[in-house]
């Protein structure tokens, strides 16, 4: 069984989104493979706007009216609209060679610069100050994976890839504030919207896309592969762990992460809290001794 997760580090309903799939994942059996393709949301080749200011204030509403829908915090002030996707998911592609644990919280971080911070890492330079300080991380290694010809033809192919959606994503199940029907692209063609998740087994393959629950990708996993959840569907809130394991394990939680990852007591002791524009984000405090929103 492979899962392929088609996101993008700046993408607000992939923000929105990791909750359920962070819960999805712990659910998986170890044989199941956890691929991420990611899809390019902010081309090199997109129009620059012309009134700057007037687009990131759109924009930012267009941000917060999803967080309306996930619950995931927002930045306070948004400084600009990412001018390209390319840095943030080179390093996040770069990252995968220093292990999972490294390419779980360098995506995450960079997922944080623009929807925590409100400064989107849409340049090298601003992608690789933002992971510094990760625990365990090689910075200069990252640096120079993420700038090798290596990971820029990996990083292409997932774009091209993102942009063959199967014939199943051109529609989609009503039911969901962002049902996930493939995007046309400005030069014509489709890719899948994001997040969307393609399952594929032996048996075949299923579509999950856009903004979905954990019961809808249970139930997908388990039409394609009976028995692949060990005891059946789990429902969404088994599997929990106490407040403070749940804090070391993912060093990054939001309020509805918590919820559903977490059980007991909240916030645990030594956890520091961040605010945003709409609700606290929670750090381990070997996280926050070198996240820039706890240098603030």
């Amino acid at each position: 069984m492979e899962v392929v997760e088609y996101t993008d580090p700046l993408c607000p309903w992939s923000w929105g989104a990791e909750p359920v799939l962070r819960r999805l994942r712990a659910a998986l059996p170890d044989r199941v493979r956890w691929r991420r393709v990611y899809a390019i949301l902010f081309d090199h080749d997109d129009d620059p706007p012309p009134d700057p200011a007037a687009e990131t204030a759109w924009y930012a509403r267009y941000v917060a009216g999803v967080t309306e829908h996930t619950g995931a915090p927002c930045a306070a002030r948004l400084s600009r609209v990412a001018a390209s996707s390319w840095p943030a998911s080179l390093v996040a592609r770069a990252a995968e060679l220093q292990g999972a644990r490294a390419a779980e919280a360098v995506l995450r971080r960079l997922r944080e610069t623009v929807f925590v911070l409100g400064e989107p890492a849409d340049t090298a330079e601003l992608a690789l100050a933002a992971v510094r300080g990760l625990p365990g991380l090689d910075l200069r290694r990252l640096a120079a994976d993420a700038a090798s010809a290596q990971v820029l033809r990996q990083v292409r192919a997932d774009r091209a890839e993102a942009r063959r959606p199967v014939p199943e994503a051109l529609s989609a199940p009503a039911g969901s504030p962002h049902p996930g029907l493939a995007k046309e692209t400005a030069d014509g063609d489709r890719r899948y919207a994001l997040p969307t998740l393609l399952l594929r087994a032996p048996a075949g393959y299923r579509v999950v896309p856009g903004w979905r629950t954990f019961e809808e990708y249970t139930a997908a996993l388990d039409d394609l592969c009976p028995g692949l959840l060990a005891g059946g569907v789990p429902p969404p809130d088994a599997g929990r762990l106490p407040a403070a394991t749940a804090l070391a394990r993912y060093r990054s939680l939001t309020d509805p992460e918590r919820l559903l990852l977490a059980e007991g007591p909240w916030p645990p002791p030594d956890a520091v809290r961040v605010e945003t524009g709409n609700g606290p984000l929670w750090l381990h405090p070997a996280e926050a001794a070198g996240h820039p929103a706890a240098r603030r």
